[in-house]
């Protein structure tokens, strides 16, 4: 089969033909539909010091997908060949602390696919059974491909109600972007956008969001300040990874408020828990993955029932060969969410 490759030591990727994957008794085969580009995969393309120190090539990338069942192992029973389906990407062991207290998202022996495993960057797959997720048949093959990262956006916004409450989200990337049509989904009154790349703020407007800002061009704290009675906003939402934003998303957020982080730092990062945070009362969450999986029921149910329309987010579509073509768009900052077809 055709699939892409983390082949060598070094930057870049390469497409060659490989051996069909063979399933295991507990295992899966699924022909790739669809799949989309992450920052992770851009992360492991670029071999940054983060894959560098995780990644063992040759490894197939990629993780993020939808597609069709065509051959299971014979110890799976809930999943029948025919069946749509998309993958919870983080494969948990389902005995050590955190799965039996049903926090499998946080694995003390996880495995992500297309890091630590085989991904989906390819014609087919295979995935254990236990993280496979069917998908209704009325959503369509490229939403569901991106409902992993959806369900990103879903668990930072909702990591406390957000009905009623004004919003600060740092980062317009493609999951900050999807935040904002959630937030708006789940009530919010006001939602302030930042991202210092216009494009991302032109969709960022389509999603819902009532005020953008990029921070090169005007004052993000002047703005959020008169946007709210010179209070602060209720919640912020950090999806850059950026130090300065991380900053402005605590100084930005009013006392009592409530602070969820999905963006990664590269490295360590100096804030004033004194005044910004202790002081202030503030209470901060730190996000990963998706509860699992009770936040794949919410992200399904907001694409069959239509409530939330990600189309704005996904800019472009290429051939699976043309996934460098796909890279280098992403970081250009010219694009939203980009997805692969085999």
């Amino acid at each position: 089969m055709k699939a892409v490759l983390k082949k060598e030591r070094d930057v870049g990727f390469v497409i060659e033909d490989v051996p069909m994957p063979k399933i295991g008794d507990d295992e899966i085969l699924v022909k790739v539909e669809v799949a989309s580009i992450c920052g992770t995969d851009v992360h492991i393309y670029d071999w940054n010091e983060w894959a560098q120190n995780r990644i063992n090539p040759p490894l197939i990338v990629g993780h993020e997908f939808a597609g069709v069942v065509v051959e299971k192992g014979k110890e799976v029973k809930r999943i029948n060949i025919g069946d749509f389906v998309s993958a919870e990407t983080h494969i948990y062991c389902n005995h050590c602390d955190m799965c039996l207290m049903n926090h499998r998202e946080v694995c003390r022996n996880l495995k992500i696919l297309g890091v630590d495993t085989n991904g989906a960057f390819a014609e087919y797959v295979k995935i254990p059974e236990r993280v496979a997720w069917v998908n209704p048949k009325e959503i369509p093959h490229k939403y569901a491909s991106i409902q992993e990262p959806l369900g990103n956006a879903v668990d930072t916004v909702l990591s406390e109600d957000i009905s009623g409450k004004t919003v600060l989200i740092t980062g317009a990337g493609p999951i900050g972007l999807l935040a904002i049509g959630v937030a708006r989904v789940f009530g919010a009154t006001k939602i302030i956008v930042s991202d210092l790349s216009n494009y991302h703020l032109e969709i960022a407007k389509k999603m819902g969001a009532d005020v953008v800002v990029n921070p090169k061009e005007a004052n993000l704290r002047e703005i959020v300040l008169n946007e709210t009675n010179g209070l602060g906003v209720d919640v912020a939402l950090e999806m850059s990874g950026a130090k300065s934003a991380l900053s402005d998303a605590l100084k930005l957020t009013k006392f009592l408020g409530r602070v969820s982080l999905l963006g990664l730092f590269d490295n360590n990062v100096e804030i004033n828990l004194t005044d910004d945070v202790i002081f202030k009362k503030l209470r901060i969450y730190g996000i990963t993955g998706r509860r699992i999986f009770e936040t794949w029921q919410i992200v399904s149910d907001l694409l069959r029932s239509k409530r939330l329309d990600v189309s704005p987010v996904i800019t472009h579509e290429f051939k699976l060969e043309e996934v460098e073509k796909g890279i280098k768009l992403m970081k250009s900052h010219q694009s939203g969410k980009i997805l692969l077809h085999p």
